[in-house]
């Protein structure tokens, strides 16, 4: 079929993408060589497509789709989506994606080269051809281009050979492509998301949640969409979810398994029910969360799939629970997150856990019971506090101590409780003992940024302490606001205080730390302790040390705005302190500060971290799991724009 065909096709809804295909992720590099190919009719290779009949046929894309059979491509999308938007001048109604890939193309007919549009390199220069509006107008925009060039008396010479180039590039629209249908009332949604895995081996596969997801579409157009709109509320609030976050505590209400197998035969209606049941009790652990241990935005949030387990407790459940009951839910849940429950076999624990939810017996008691036979004791050791940098699993354990005891500011010793200050953007990470100072002593990076030396107060008295060391400026702040430094769990000793005994007041605070963290356990079971009684939580050995991390505010703030960038491209958002695991064991080994753990063209380029201000031993990790690493903010932008957007340096 001819390619002008096809596009019509695409206008017409004879040829649309089906629901379970991913979004467009070609750049501009690789769309530039499809026109060179394509202008040098070399092969690029067939379409496969699902022809299907268009009253069951589910789409992507608000467009209509024509009666009778219609084709669903398999393979081609992102081939057939580059040549109809730079033919069209706009993307197809099902597109999802980077616009910029494929808009501004240029063609030059003296060097037979295309490129995108640069003002400085090709506006004096009338041979760069706009490929987009010569496709538009066709033979017509052919014969006013050569009526230009002859009246150009250092171009008239050769418009004949002109003429010959540009007619060679309006026939790319009439190359035939190969099209393979896919038919036949046995190619149901799942054997056909089978082909299109084996055929996309090189590429983007589908996950599961990604083929419940079209099984919930078929039925439901919108239901993506519905879950797209409670996924920007959570944004909004600080939160970060995706869309296989949320199915599965869809899946956990209606079915009580974490397996997604267990939705495809579930009505609409009771997929709806479910969605509005969950993220109704999805809400009511943010707020319980958030409002009781004071983790108030996504840096602080641990353990996200202990969510769908709670979603079915709450689901189960009948009238509001008593404060006893809350609370012991939320052990289980700082529990589960303090030790990565869920990070090593995710779906594995999420089943396990929503078993003991089941049956006689079945409750809270068994599902504590089980975290401490699967973990061992459940109490704290001040070792737990060895980690380092903002991305340590214990880092999250300080910020709920702040907000949900009685830990005070050093400049106005007024208490940091939950709801008083607001999110993370009006608190910072201090550091106790300087970092330029610890430095200039010797003292290693993994020691300077260590946990204990963290502690959290408002900007205002950040700033004013400066880079003083502790034997300074805690007498004044014990004089001005009596209590305020044991409040934050520094050691009473003056002797503590000084530079030279920096590794002594570590270990002495990580002894008040893991004390409070025990408290507010106990706090949580109201009196109940026995969940905290026997052997103590093993200790992480100093072999295991975490590698890699955040170290400040300032880089934190750094890799924000660099996250921030990436949206501005209309490029997906790497994950942040990005949790790096042993896959056996769900260990954490590292903390990469910026990373897209499947690549920013998901499937397609490697994984990528940013890692600022690192270690060698970090760097050589992230490169022995695939991942390209960066140093800098300017490195990675210049690959981003240079692989991904393929964007042109000005000549």
């Amino acid at each position: 079929m001819k390619i002008s065909t096809i596009l019509d096709h695409i206008d017409s809804g004879h040829m649309a993408l089906p629901e379970f295909q991913r979004g467009y992720v070609w750049n501009r590099d690789q769309v530039r060589g499809l026109f060179d190919s394509l202008y040098k009719r070399h092969p690029v290779g067939g379409l496969l497509v699902w022809a299907t009949e268009s009253q069951t046929a589910t789409h992507r894309g608000d467009g209509q789709l024509a009666a009778g059979v219609v084709k669903l491509l398999l393979d081609g999308q992102q081939r057939m989506t580059s040549l109809y938007g730079a033919v069209r001048g706009k993307p197809p109604k099902f597109f999802d994606g980077n616009a910029q890939a494929f808009s501004g193309l240029r063609f030059h007919l003296g060097e037979e080269v295309f490129a995108f549009y640069q003002p400085v390199k090709m506006k004096d220069d009338p041979l760069w051809i706009d490929v987009t509006n010569l496709l538009g107008m066709g033979s017509a925009g052919l014969g006013q281009l050569a009526a230009e060039f002859g009246q150009n008396p250092e171009l008239a010479p050769r418009v004949g050979e002109f003429i010959g180039r540009l007619s060679q590039l309006l026939g790319i629209t009439e190359i035939d492509l190969h099209i393979e249908e896919v038919t036949g009332a046995d190619k149901t949604l799942d054997v056909v998301v089978d082909i299109f895995n084996r055929v996309n081996s090189g590429g983007t596969k589908l996950s599961k949640g990604d083929l419940a997801l079209a099984k919930i579409c078929a039925d439901w157009p919108e239901g993506r969409d519905a879950m797209k709109v409670k996924l920007k509320e959570w944004s909004d609030h600080g939160y970060s979810f995706n869309l296989d976050w949320l199915l599965r505590s869809v899946n956990t209400v209606l079915t009580g398994e974490a397996k997604f197998l267990y939705l495809h035969d579930k009505s609409t209606p009771e997929i709806q029910d479910a969605l509005k049941r969950a993220t109704r009790h999805i809400d009511t652990c943010l707020n319980l969360i958030a409002g009781r241990l004071g983790l108030d935005h996504d840096q602080v949030f641990f353990g996200r799939f202990g969510i769908p387990v709670m979603v079915r407790y709450l689901d189960q459940r009948s009238g509001p629970m008593d404060e006893v009951e809350r609370d012991r839910l939320l052990f289980w849940f700082v529990q589960a997150g303090m030790w990565g429950r869920f990070s090593g076999s995710t779906e594995s624990f999420i089943d396990q856990d929503l078993a003991a939810l089941e049956g006689e017996g079945a409750g809270l008691e068994r599902l504590l019971e089980q975290l401490r036979l699967w973990h061992g004791g459940l109490r704290v050791e001040p070792g737990h506090f060895t980690g380092w940098s903002l991305g340590a699993r214990f880092y999250p354990v300080l910020y709920l101590l702040t907000r949900m005891g009685e830990a005070r500011d050093w400049g106005t010793g007024l208490p940091l409780k939950a709801g008083m200050l607001g999110k993370m953007s009006r608190l910072e990470v201090h550091h106790i003992f300087p970092k330029a100072q610890l430095y200039k002593a010797g003292y290693r990076r993994p020691e300077v940024n260590a946990l204990a030396n963290f502690c959290f107060l408002t900007k205002d008295t950040n700033i004013k302490i400066t880079d003083r060391l502790p034997e300074m400026y805690f007498p004044e702040i014990e004089t001005a606001h009596p209590g305020a430094l044991a409040s934050q769990w520094i050691p009473p000793d003056p002797e503590l205080w000084k530079l030279e005994n920096f590794r002594s007041f570590l270990e002495a605070r990580k002894a008040l730390l893991a004390a409070e963290v025990n408290a507010r356990l106990e706090e949580l079971l109201h009196g109940d302790t026995r969940w905290l009684s026997g052997p103590a939580a093993a200790v992480p050995q100093p072999a295991t040390e975490t590698l890699g991390g955040i170290t400040s505010e300032e880089e934190e703030a750094e890799l924000i705005s660099l996250n921030a960038w990436m949206g501005v491209q209309s490029l997906p958002l790497g994950t942040l302190a990005y949790d790096f695991t042993d896959p056996a064991t769900g260990e954490q080994r590292a903390v990469f500060d910026l990373a897209w753990p499947a690549g920013i063209q998901e499937e397609l380029s490697q994984p990528v971290a940013v890692l600022l201000n690192e270690e060698p031993a970090t760097l050589a990790l992230a490169s022995a799991a695939g991942f390209r690493c960066f140093t800098s903010p300017a490195a990675f932008r210049s690959y981003v724009e240079r692989e991904i957007l393929s964007v042109e340096a000005a000549a």
